[in-house]
C-alpha cells in the first residue's frame, strides 16, 4: 500500500517557504497542494521550495499544480525549486519537458542555495 499523503510546510525566512509532500500526489491530493502553495505565495512568499523526496507518484494534475505555482511566482518575481530523487518522477519531468522549466535538485539544502543562486544571476 503507497504511504499516506501528507503536506508538511516550513517558513525558512519572510521570503522562503518549503512544502514537503509524502505519498501520492493526484487528482484527489493535488488539491491540498495546490492550496498550500497558493497559501504560501499569498503570505507573501516568493521563494517556494517543493520537496518531493518522499513522494512516491505524481500525475498530470500535479504537473499542473507546479506550472501554475510557478506562474503566479513568476508575475511577483518569484522563484521555484523542487526537490526529487525518484527516477520515475524524474522520468516524468524529462518525458513532458519540464526539466527545462524546473530548477530540480536531489536535496533541500541543495535547491535552497539554487534559489540563491538564480536570484544573484538575475540581479
Amino acid at each position: 500500500m503507497p504511504p499516506e499523503f501528507a503536506l508538511s510546510q516550513e517558513a525558512v525566512d519572510q521570503s522562503t517557504h518549503v512544502v514537503a509532500v509524502r505519498g501520492e500526489i493526484d487528482l484527489f491530493t493535488a488539491p491540498e497542494l495546490k492550496s498550500a502553495l497558493g497559501e504560501a505565495i499569498e503570505g507573501g512568499r516568493t521563494r517556494i521550495v517543493v520537496d518531493l523526496s518522499e513522494t512516491s507518484f505524481l500525475d498530470s494534475t500535479a504537473l499542473g499544480v507546479l506550472i501554475g505555482t510557478v506562474k503566479r511566482l513568476r508575475s511577483r518575481d518569484g522563484r521555484l525549486t523542487i526537490v526529487n530523487v525518484d527516477q520515475n518522477i524524474a522520468k516524468t519531468f524529462e518525458i513532458t519537458g519540464l526539466d527545462q522549466i524546473f530548477t530540480i535538485r536531489s536535496s533541500r539544502e541543495e535547491a535552497l542555495a539554487a534559489l540563491d543562486e538564480e536570484e544573484a544571476q538575475a540581479s
